[in-house]
């Protein structure tokens, strides 16, 4: 290992711990547990899918470091007993995986996320063209980092095909059929059994908060567009609910802690389910938000909780719809918008009756999504190596 790749100044033994001092004047200290649990070794890990052979119960409890070194090429071996185990780890996984130094990270918490309003878009929306998407890896990155960062993106020039919402699905991820079938039209319908399928406009919501667990992506692919109005309106969930903890930490608090349910039925369907509206993590980071009022079955709290609860949940209302935080456009024939759906509140304007207005919608999930910008990612990493 060259000077340059060095990053461990100096390793020692204390008690049951690693003991690392890092070139960079940080200090880290590891459980002898925690480091035999994570041996890189074939003899623990498998060498197709690095996934463990073995469970923690067949680590003795008793296991204690007996002896650590660097190796020839930088390695750090470990000598473990009672088993007299050997465990040899990179630096740069030390570095990487020492829990002391990496605390708290979520890529799906608004700490990694790009906030926005309505006067972040002065440049422009985000736009990709479907063909780029399609065929150069470096665009479908591009568009994948939007979907992870800003939580929504527009493709352009679709195909104005039906059933290409779910093609677009494939380039990313895999299809989450619901009740509604793996596509869900957006049209004007005689007796629908959902106010989307009207030309009423629909104030900003979440989809499918009543189910569990809810579709994390969405997808609406427009196919004709000839009425007036029927505008699309967005706004980022996780900026709305940052203001709600910035005026009243006391609202947010209450919508962080209180389940309530939601459901949605008709003649072959009840679904249902329980949950706050605003979902934190174990570091207080908010990392879903949940909203449609239309799905709000009946509320049932505590009498000492209801004027608290409703005080917050008007808060809450009123700010998602302020002007400031709402960005509104129109999708033109052959846009295909994508939304993170755990984040991201869509609505749209009401519309007239005259002309046509059709989106075909589909659902998908954002742990393909993830999957896929991970592939990337390393592999574009690794092409810079």
């Amino acid at each position: 290992m060259s000077k340059e790749t060095e990053l461990i100044k100096k390793l020692s033994i204390a008690a049951d711990e690693l003991v690392i001092e890092w070139h960079d004047g940080k200090e880290s200290r590891l459980y002898s547990l925690w480091l035999r649990d994570h041996c890189q070794m074939p003899t623990s890990l498998n060498a197709d899918n690095g996934q463990r052979l073995f469970s923690v119960v067949d680590i003795p409890q008793e296991t204690y470091i007996e002896q650590v070194y660097k190796d020839e090429k930088g390695n750090v071996c470990v000598r473990f007993q009672p088993e007299n185990h050997l465990s040899v780890f990179s630096q740069s996984w030390l570095r990487k995986n020492c829990y002391d130094l990496n605390l708290h990270f979520d890529d799906r918490s608004e700490k990694q996320k790009h906030l926005w309003q309505k006067d972040s878009f002065k440049a422009g929306l985000p736009f990709i063209n479907y063909e780029s998407m399609c065929n150069d890896e470096s665009s479908k990155l591009d568009a994948l980092r939007l979907a992870r960062d800003v939580g929504f993106f527009v493709l352009e020039d679709v195909p104005t095909i039906e059933g290409q919402v779910l093609k677009v699905i494939g380039e990313l991820g895999y299809t989450r059929e619901t009740n509604y079938g793996a596509i869900f039209e957006v049209r004007t319908e005689v007796n629908p059994n959902n106010l989307a399928y009207t030309n009423m406009g629909l104030g900003s919501h979440t989809d499918n908060p009543y189910r569990d667990p809810v579709p994390t992506v969405q997808l609406l692919h427009c196919l004709e567009s000839s009425t007036e109005g029927g505008d699309s309106v967005l706004v980022d969930g996780f900026k709305a609910a940052t203001v709600l903890r910035q005026e009243s930490k006391e609202d947010f608090a209450i919508l962080t802690s209180t389940w309530i349910n939601f459901r949605f039925s008709d003649a072959k369907t009840d679904l249902r389910s329980r949950v706050p509206m605003i979902e934190l993590n174990d570091n207080n980071e908010i990392v879903k938000v949940r909203y449609n009022n239309r799905s709000i079955d009946t509320i049932k709290l505590p009498t000492n909780k209801i004027r608290h609860f409703y005080k917050a949940y008007r808060h809450w209302s009123e700010i998602i719809e302020r002007e400031d935080l709402k960005i509104t456009f129109k999708l033109s024939e052959g846009d295909l918008m994508l939304l993170d759906n755990t984040r991201i509140m869509h609505a749209r304007t009401a519309f007239s009756k005259k002309g046509k207005r059709h989106l075909q919608g589909a659902y998908t999930d954002l742990d393909g999504l993830y999957s896929l910008l991970n592939v990337l990612e390393n592999r574009q990493k690794n092409g810079r190596d």
